[in-house]
């Protein structure tokens, strides 16, 4: 077996559970991708001429853009020299037989964080497959058209992942970079510049005669696949390269078996073929018919199809090669067939005749001194211990399954978990399996190493505070107005996620509407396509009869920067810790406000807040792992705040319904009554005898009261006189020796 196909094995086996880990990601960003999708279809007219009837997408634009390239003197002037070169080489007989080239390959995925965002296993598919049909490995030629039989040919080239970049930079042949123009196709030039400044792994130039760079993109220009035939213009330049869209790689993940043979075609244009009725875009057009339009001998002369049709012969003037009339090559990778399987031999002299010419730098790329500068030449060692979980927000007693990702050989794995207890591997699996599960029973942060080895080298991977167990259940009624918190990182009640490098939700502790503090998300000066997500910890729901109500109230402060902006605020809810959520809410555009700031925001008043109460949380979700999720989708707007989110038995109130809390340090915690009139009476229950300070406070900070108290082990009741106090809301907040809660509570 060649190395390139160990290679390609060897990820398959270590990367079967990363599309698992990105599914809830992307169900989430779908709507979002299908938007940004639709807007870049908007902008371009198709040609109807190069597409299927019903599709929005044209087959390949190759010859297109190899007709704007021709516009451009100095391209003209170099071609004439590339066709020199390639006529030369043709009359010496072009390459030897027997050699095997291999092409190292790298594919940049272009994305957004959505569904263009393909898993590895996705590429590697894509690879193979490549490697399949450049080598007649697919089964599916012994099925040619009888006119065809015993002709399809072996190219004998071959795929291999590059496995360092150009610093010399281990990696494993795939490089990922954030960038909303993976939607935008319409200059392709800009989406590699956008690669080249903000990749994961080399910040600069990939060149074009040392890789076959591959851009994996949301959008093209409205076609499938698109690249360049080989040319000394820009030979060392990483525009020398293959667009495709997400959805034609491989035949697995977003793509699928129909559209599989995309790269296939594409990397035939990459090696100096042409459609096999000539150098256009559309098939059908009866001029093909004059000539040998695509410079191969042996294709029969046709005018191009757009369906399986074996029987087609559209062109009488074959007979110049074949001595009589022959049916066309539909099954030939460079028509539009969709049922294509098949290279002939002149086809394969002109892809390995390209191969030779050194004025385009396709000679350079199979040496042996550059296959072991960008490390494609099959020598595999250990570079980096990696490894990937398919969840790392988990209810306490949940089950989380590790997968190995070290790159690009491993055969030994030792893992360590911090703490070390409060944890257990299952499943049959260990401390010194590839992918071994491991439950979690005890709330927490808890940090994982990985140490692989190839059994000469060896490397660690640590990921600090990686896996984050909730809290056990809090009970009903539920308040959370973030005054307990000076950060939201890393903490056991609330989850924060970016689908960006930019800001995530924060606490603000100047402002609030029931306190000090709320929750907020700096979203002024953030550019566009933001996704900013605040989950919540598990809510236990499961004491709620079936025939009973839940509301979900909570409040929210926001401010346009333009009055064109228009922004997302989106409520999800699960009932299974949040492995599957459903959308229950959603406020936009003009809904959300329409008052307007031109500078960084945050509201000063209570009539800056907007209260909504949901009632839509049905009895399906009272269980003792309900969780909500706050998502706030930004598009250049102003910031938005969060605060009073209130979950209680009963119809809506604009009070907060507040009661019973529990907390690591203090349990059944209660004030009544609340309003309060002349007295609030707090009860609450200590692990162990403690000093108290328990103060009440109003809204701009102030305390009113504070009481010392000598608690006791068990229950406890403190009253405190609220005589005096004026009508409004306050806080009460307890301190002990092993920390802080914070209650509103009313007075009438």
């Amino acid at each position: 077996m060649n190395n390139s196909l160990i290679l390609t094995l060897n990820y398959f086996a270590r990367n079967n559970t990363l599309m698992k880990k990105r599914h809830l990601l992307l169900s989430f960003l779908s709507v979002l991708t299908i938007s940004m999708n639709a807007f870049a279809q908007q902008k371009r007219v198709l040609d109807p001429g190069n597409m299927r009837q019903g599709e929005t997408i044209e087959y390949c634009i190759q010859h297109k853009k190899q007709a704007e390239l021709m516009k451009n003197p100095a391209y003209v002037k170099a071609k004439e020299l590339d066709d020199a070169e390639f006529e030369m080489l043709s009359k010496k007989g072009g390459s030897e037989k027997a050699t095997i080239y291999k092409i190292p390959v790298v594919f940049h995925v272009l994305h957004m964080n959505g569904v263009e965002n393909i898993s590895d296993e996705q590429i590697l598919d894509a690879l193979a497959l490549l490697n399949r049909d450049y080598r007649k490995q697919n089964a599916d030629t012994a099925n040619v058209h009888p006119d065809f039989a015993g002709m399809p040919a072996d190219i004998e080239v071959e795929f291999v992942l590059a496995t360092k970049a150009p610093n010399g930079t281990c990696f494993k042949g795939i490089t990922r970079t954030y960038n909303t123009i993976s939607y935008d196709g319409s200059v392709g030039n800009n989406q590699v510049d956008a690669i080249v400044a903000g990749n994961d792994v080399y910040q600069g130039q990939w060149p074009g005669n040392k890789y076959m760079n591959i851009f994996i993109c949301g959008d093209i220009g409205g076609a499938a696949g698109y690249t360049f035939n080989p040319s000394g213009f820009a030979a060392n330049q990483m525009t020398n390269g293959i667009w495709v869209l997400h959805d034609y790689v491989g035949s697995i993940g977003t793509s699928s078996v129909g559209t599989s043979r995309t790269l296939t075609h594409e990397v035939g244009h990459w090696l100096n073929l042409s459609h096999t009725w000539g150098s256009n875009n559309n098939p059908g057009t009866a001029a093909s018919c004059s000539g040998n339009g695509d410079q191969v001998q042996d294709t029969p002369t046709c005018i191009g199809v757009s369906a399986c049709v074996l029987n087609s012969n559209t062109c009488s003037n074959d007979n110049a090669y074949w001595g009589f009339d022959i049916r066309d090559n539909v099954e030939n990778y460079m028509d539009y067939s969709y049922c294509s399987k098949m290279f002939t031999q002149g086809q394969r002299t002109r892809m390995r005749t390209a191969l030779q010419s050194t004025n385009t730098g396709r000679a350079n790329l199979w040496t042996t001194a550059n296959l072991n500068a960008v490390g494609a030449n099959g020598v595999l060692y250990l570079c980096k211990a990696e490894f990937t979980a398919d969840k790392t927000t988990i209810c306490n007693g949940d089950e989380i399954s590790f997968s190995d990702d070290s790159y690009n050989v491993a055969n030994a794995w030792t893992w360590s978990i911090t703490p070390s207890s409060g944890w257990s591997y299952s499943n049959g699996t260990s401390a010194t399996s590839q992918n071994p599960s491991v439950v979690f029973d005890t709330p927490g942060l808890y940090t994982v190493q990985l140490t692989s080895s190839d059994g000469t080298l060896s490397d660690s991977e640590v990921k600090n505070n990686f896996i984050h167990v909730l809290n056990t259940a809090a009970s009903l009624p539920f308040w959370e107005g973030f005054e307990d918190y000076s950060s939201l990182s890393n903490i056991q009640e609330w989850d924060v996620f970016s689908s960006s490098a930019n800001n995530e939700w924060t606490i603000e502790s100047t402002t609030g509407y029931s306190g000090a503090k709320c929750a907020k998300l700096m979203n002024f000066g953030q550019g566009t396509a933001n996704v900013d997500d605040l989950t919540s910890s598990q809510i236990d729901l499961s004491t709620v009869p079936s025939t009973g109500t839940v509301t979900l109230s909570f409040r929210y402060a926001y401010r346009k920067v333009l009055t064109a902006n228009y922004e997302y605020l989106k409520v999800f809810i699960s009932g299974d810790c949040g492995a599957d959520w459903i959308q229950r809410k959603t406020i936009q555009g003009n809904q959300l406000s329409t008052l307007t700031s031109t500078t960084s925001w945050k509201p000063n008043a209570q009539t800056d807040w907007v209260t909504v109460h949901m009632t839509n949380v049905t009895s399906n979700y009272f269980t003792d792992k309900f969780r909500v999720l706050f998502r706030f989708e930004g598009e250049g707007g102003n910031n938005i705040y969060l605060d009073d989110i209130n979950l209680y038995n009963g119809s809506p109130s604009n009070d907060l319904v507040t009661g019973i809390a529990e907390h690591s340090f203090i349990s059944h915690l209660e004030m009544f009554p609340n309003p309060a009139d002349d007295e609030l009476n707090v009860s609450f229950d200590l692990p162990n005898t403690d000093d108290l300070t328990i103060s009440m406070v109003d809204l701009s900070g102030k305390i009113i009261q504070t009481h010392l108290v000598k608690a006791k082990e068990g229950k406890n009741l403190v009253m405190m006189n609220t005589q005096e106090f004026a009508a409004g809301m306050y806080q009460l907040r307890i301190l002990t020796s092993n920390g802080q809660k914070t209650l509103p509570f009313i007075v009438k």
